[in-house]
């Protein structure tokens, strides 16, 4: 819980401070699509998959690459929070209405996408590792690209912008692309290494995150 609200307090000082105002209606809207859904989720984990919850709060990385990705995709968001508030309080480029409900749109479809990802896959975790008696999984989402997880990721991080109504913030956030490619990269030598059958499933799955492109 301790999490949830700093992450929270985090999120709207790094929004509303660089916007000077409250009155930032954009902000609110992508403060109540993230945090609504991620408090009824941690809920629903807490008392059906513990066990899982408790994986996805583990966020200490052993593989030294991964720190460094961590690293990078921390600055990251808080040069695109920081700077979706400067765009609100100079006006510098607000998108319209209807782009930010777009986006809105959007970030709610990657939202579903990775709760799927979250039913699917018992072994999920956001560290880099090969878990005792892992095995790989290679139905649903899985039997599409190998790494639904950055899929539904992608399409919320880069929406993320949108929602706020910065086109700035968005250019940013577009360098999340090479970060996580970097990710996905030591994350398949690590599987590959330590994941019985999973050279196999990388035949069978030829892309990684999005069908027919990645």
């Amino acid at each position: 819980m301790w999490k949830f609200l700093l992450g929270l307090i985090v999120v709207g000082v790094l929004l509303f401070v660089p916007a000077g105002t409250l009155d930032y209606w954009q902000g609110w809207l992508f403060v109540a699509l993230l945090f609504v859904p991620m408090f009824v989720a941690g809920v629903v984990l807490l008392f059906r998959k513990p066990e899982l919850l408790s994986k996805r709060l583990e966020t200490k990385e052993e593989e030294k690459e991964q720190k460094w990705v961590v690293a990078m995709s921390g600055m990251l968001f808080v040069a695109m929070f920081v700077l979706a508030g400067l765009n609100r309080r100079y006006m510098w480029w607000m998108l319209p209405d209807w782009a930010v409900y777009l986006a809105a749109g959007l970030f709610v479809v990657g939202y579903l996408l990775y709760a799927e990802v979250l039913r699917e896959n018992v072994w999920l975790s956001r560290t880099i590792e090969v878990q005792a008696h892992q095995k790989v999984v290679d139905t649903g989402l899985y039997g599409i690209v190998r790494h639904p997880m950055y899929a539904a990721t992608l399409l919320l991080f880069l929406s993320m912008p949108l929602v706020l109504g910065s086109p700035w913030s968005f250019a940013i956030m577009l360098f999340y692309i090479p970060v996580i490619a970097k990710r996905i990269r030591n994350e398949e030598k690590v599987l590959e290494e330590g994941l019985e059958g999973y050279r196999e499933y990388k035949q069978r799955v030829r892309y990684k995150v999005i069908p027919f492109v990645w």
